[in-house]
């Protein structure tokens, strides 16, 4: 299994981040068995693109919630890794409490 579980939708509260706040958060490495992911589904094209990350953030951004770790944005980069046979990303987590 690539994911710990495959969600759809925030189970958690909207934060307001903008992308410049989540800009302040520091990467840190994540294992994706421990993401839960918040879309059921995605473009292949967008996995498949070598740019895929032009227009947004180098890193995923992850939401600790409650003890889990939801995956908000960059499904596509965690999926990559893993077909990469990467276990871990490097993502910006911001702690909810």
């Amino acid at each position: 299994m690539i994911f710990k579980a495959v969600r759809d939708g925030r189970p958690y509260p909207d934060h307001g981040y903008t992308l410049k706040q989540w800009a302040d958060i520091p990467p840190r490495q994540v294992s994706l068995n421990q993401l839960v992911t918040i879309k059921l589904e995605m473009a292949l094209d967008r996995v498949l693109a070598d740019d895929s990350t032009f227009y947004g953030d180098l890193f995923p951004h992850v939401v600790q919630w409650q003890g889990e770790l939801y995956l908000e944005d960059g499904l596509h980069r965690a999926l990559r890794a893993a077909l990469q046979q990467r276990h871990q990303i490097h993502a910006r987590v911001l702690v909810l409490s």
